[in-house]
């Protein structure tokens, strides 16, 4: 807490520097800038975050963001409802979706198995992915979990579940660096390995 601040802008320095990758100095440029903004501006960021909070949840089908019962992707009769791309989190389906090779729909887990840090199967969306695989016209799943141990891990385990199906059941390719994170990964590297998935 700066003694030269106010009490209201400590509060808002402090409440940036909670965000992911803020540090002290980042967080009193973004308060600021909150404070040398024309009023209407700042209270459409409050109204932005406030909404946010408001309207987000999990799609019924697939656990992705959406602001109705079905996200736009499930939503969305284009799409290719008999191939479903299972990831860890929804930060993932938009770094699929920017590849524009995607016309599948998604199931997201929200997380991986990690019995170390308490995560297991139960913890995760997987048993909505069995149903959804056994009582939908189903012909593939895409396992893009991420390429690491718990990623790996998980996506065997859900192959497992999935064999008594009759599914076919592919990962994405190894253009993914292994201990890598599909969010982080290059336009090119992901069209790489959607392309060149193969079966598990």
């Amino acid at each position: 807490m700066n003694p030269a601040y106010t009490e209201s802008l400590n509060k808002l320095v402090e409440e940036f520097g909670k965000l992911p990758g803020i540090g002290p100095k980042s967080a009193e440029r973004l308060a600021f800038h909150v404070l040398k903004s024309d009023a209407n501006e700042a209270l459409e960021l409050a109204r932005a975050i406030a909404e946010l909070k408001k309207k987000i949840r999990p799609c019924k089908v697939c656990h992705n963001l959406a602001e109705a019962e079905r996200c736009t992707i499930c939503a969305d009769p284009r799409r290719d409802h008999e191939v479903i791309c299972v990831v860890e989190q929804p930060k993932d389906v938009i770094s699929l979706e920017k590849t524009g090779l995607c016309k599948w729909v998604y199931h997201v887990l929200n997380g991986h198995i990690a019995p170390l840090e308490g995560v297991e199967p139960g913890d995760l969306n997987i048993d909505d992915l069995v149903r959804r695989v056994r009582t939908g016209p189903v012909r593939e799943v895409v396992m893009a979990t991420n390429p690491n141990l718990e990623g790996d891990g998980t996506a065997l385990y859900i192959a497992s579940l999935l064999r008594p199906l009759k599914v076919k059941v592919t990962r994405l390719a190894r253009g993914l660096p292994t201990g890598g994170t599909i969010e982080f990964a290059g336009g090119n590297i992901l069209t790489d390995a959607i392309l060149g998935r193969g079966e598990m």
